[in-house]
């Protein structure tokens, strides 16, 4: 059975004090992009990279920009307090993809053993890390129909998880599925190169295991969106779960 991660809120600034100890990744929470620009300042995107900045610009909705900047933002202040660096300073690359070999695979940190990963797509703005491979994700509970298209999708194990289910249960269900296997790709580094029907997480109360990754589901404190966080594992620890606070909007 998969272990629960620990749920922690921490204050207005918080920093990480070290880079995860082994087989215990933390995940971090942004739960207000808006709020967390607005604390700080107008030139918050100026931190950011040439690349990322034309990244953020090149969004179309504003709601998509801001995301991305916010997310890009926390990310590097993460990064800087783990390795003890200035935000700036931090260079991103790409390890090539295991699928193909081409260099687009999981990006990491240019000269520091720390893995990450971020999702910023429909639900909350999430970012983990941790001292192996690790992947998250967050998405909002679709509705009956859409949640029904969804699970066309999925591997037939999961199809049947979710037809043993009450029809009122498998909305939240599908996402959960969907968050896990998102996660799992983020983190093995090759996404949906060969459909979502090829990888089986589960869809049932708990994750199905996967080689050596384990992935569990990350409690978000309401209905309407869910979250999910893979890595690797070497010793066997349990998430350790962070929500940013920040004052504003």
């Amino acid at each position: 059975m998969n272990r629960t991660p620990a749920v922690r809120t921490v204050g207005r600034d918080p920093r990480p004090g070290a880079v995860p100890r082994p087989g215990a990744p933390e995940v971090w929470l942004l739960p207000d992009p808006a709020g967390y620009l607005r604390t700080r300042g107008p030139d918050a995107a100026a931190l950011l990279a040439a690349a990322e900045r034309r990244r953020a610009a090149a969004l179309a909705p504003p709601r998509a920009r801001l995301r991305y900047t916010a997310a890009h933002l926390l990310l590097r202040e993460l990064l800087g307090a783990y390795l003890h660096r200035d935000p700036a300073d931090v260079t991103f690359v790409r390890e090539r993809c295991p699928h193909c070999g081409a260099p687009h695979g999981r990006p990491r940190v240019a000269d520091a053993a720390l893995h990450f990963s971020l999702s910023r797509g429909g639900g909350p703005v999430l970012l983990a890390f941790g001292d192996a491979p690790v992947g998250v994700d967050a998405a909002a509970v679709p509705s009956p129909s859409a949640a029904a298209e969804i699970a066309r999708l999925l591997h037939p194990g999961e199809r049947a998880d979710l037809a043993a289910l009450p029809a009122a249960d498998r909305p939240a269900a599908c996402a959960r599925c969907w968050t896990r296997k998102e996660a799992y790709l983020k983190g093995v580094g090759t996404g949906f190169v060969t459909g979502p029907a090829e990888v089986r997480v589960g869809a049932g109360p708990e994750p199905v295991r996967t080689g050596p990754w384990r992935v569990v589901d990350l409690p978000l404190g309401g209905a309407a969106a869910v979250a999910a966080c893979a890595y690797r594992e070497r010793t066997g620890g349990p998430v350790r779960w962070w929500r940013r606070r920040d004052r504003g909007g």
